[in-house]
């Protein structure tokens, strides 16, 4: 398809998606645009009440990023990349009277273009998150949900991102270092975060209010990563043929309320039953021309999430601080090491939903595979011919504003400033200034 026809395939998915949306809002003559509404089209006349109290409901949303370089890279450039997302949640007791059972069915659809790329700033951390995974139409869940005893034991079957149970966290940030699940930022060959959903299956154990474990089995497979196959096959319900093997992640969660405060805890590991190339490929039988790979039969890695409320109350104003650090293997993993840091804090005079976030992160680009180039290009080999191979840290800061003129609309304006991206000094440290917009219909 010419880059023309792909302009308008776009702009009329844009322009059907927000037709769909709004059109039952717009029939049924509610306010579209109550500031109380978490929805900007309101409860449809009652609609939408009426079928969630049947066990149907719908969400329908809206996430664009719009980015632009100051510096680094070869050129200032300005890009833009949005997300939409239809879903329905059933409740199968409420349809059919089966105690404890549920359905997600969620389709995403993404569009727009990456400035990391287009103005090669070398950077491994995308500076605007939603964009990735294939511009196109994804089956981002599809799963059965059954629990038992008041909830303590819940399981589920089905089409299911790795990241919207294990290592989860939260997306305000633009720059991927701060968004989502931090071991897809790593390895995200095989930790498949949204919009990208394997065939899957988890366990969530809650012996108390305050505690749970959790453990999950991932179809590995590469078509998953395939743009070329997600184009084609990533709408479709069905299962790719080629698994390479099973993603095993464990993780122990706490949430408790010191002094009142929300908190939430999780350690976890993981690891992969798929084979995988060592970094360092000569495995000395390869020649001057050719490099024997040396596989891996399987990968793991570990990691930390820490989110804590420090002042205010629940669902209040305050400052709140999280920690995400994850280690992966060093032997399979280009980069290996990401920590980031940050604080929040809700309520400025007047806004009192209003939030002001900082965060800073680093990348860890793994030195075995530059070794590798120099192995087997030889100690004359220099890193600028290859931007993208650093042996060090690609630093983020980030500061946002996030505003909600209406409870259903988020602006969030972002500096991000990038030191070595692609942990490298070869390229030029980067000033980005960004803006993303989420929307609820």
């Amino acid at each position: 398809m010419s880059a023309i026809g792909r302009t308008r395939r776009r702009g009329w998915t844009s322009a059907l998606l927000l037709l769909v949306s709004s059109a039952p809002a717009l029939c049924s003559g509610a306010d579209p645009f109550d500031a109380s509404s978490p929805y900007l089209f309101g409860d449809w006349n009652g609609r939408r009440d009426a079928w969630a109290n049947r066990g149907v409901e719908f969400d329908f949303g809206h996430v664009s990023e719009t980015a632009h370089n100051f510096s680094g890279g070869s050129a200032h450039l300005t890009r833009y990349t949005e997300q939409w997302t239809l879903g329905a949640t059933l409740d199968l007791d409420k349809r059919f009277g089966w105690a404890g059972a549920g359905f997600r069915i969620a389709l995403s659809d993404r569009n727009g273009r990456n400035l990391g790329a287009d103005a090669h700033i070398g950077n491994s951390l995308l500076l605007q998150e939603v964009y990735g995974r294939g511009q196109t139409w994804w089956l981002s869940t599809f799963a059965y949900r059954q629990s038992w005893l008041d909830g303590r034991i819940d399981w589920s079957l089905g089409k299911m991102p790795v990241g919207s149970d294990f290592a989860a966290f939260s997306c305000d940030f633009q720059n991927l270092t701060f968004c989502g699940s931090q071991p897809g930022n790593l390895v995200g060959d095989y930790w498949l975060n949204w919009p990208v959903s394997p065939w899957a299956t988890r366990l969530v154990v809650s012996p108390g209010e305050a505690v749970h474990l959790r453990i999950g089995a991932y179809q590995v497979d590469p078509k998953y990563v395939d743009e070329t196959w997600a184009r084609r096959n990533a709408w479709k319900p069905y299962i790719p043929g080629g698994t390479a093997g099973w993603l095993v992640p464990l993780e122990f969660g706490w949430t408790p309320k010191p002094n009142g405060l929300p908190g939430s805890y999780a350690f976890g590991v993981w690891h992969s039953s798929a084979d995988a190339p060592d970094l360092r490929a000569d495995d000395g039988r390869g020649s001057d021309d050719e490099v024997a790979v040396r596989m891996r039969d399987s990968r793991y890695g570990v990691y930390l999430n820490v989110e804590q409320k420090l002042t205010g109350g629940v669902g209040t104003e305050g400052l709140s601080v999280f920690l995400n650090a994850t280690q992966a293997d060093r032997r399979t993993s280009r980069t290996d090491r990401q920590i980031a840091v940050g604080l929040r804090y809700r309520g400025v005079p007047g806004r009192p939903d209003d939030v002001v976030g900082l965060a800073l992160g680093a990348t860890h680009h793994n030195g075995r595979y530059y070794d590798a180039f120099v192995q087997r290009y030889g100690s004359d080999w220099q890193p600028e011919s290859l931007t993208h191979v650093g042996r060090g840290d690609e630093y983020v800061c980030e500061l946002l504003y996030d505003w909600m003129p209406l409870r259903s609309v988020r602006l969030r304006p972002n500096l991000q400033y990038i030191r070595h991206p692609g942990g490298t000094s070869a390229n030029d440290d980067a000033l980005v200034l960004g803006l993303k917009t989420s929307i609820a219909f």
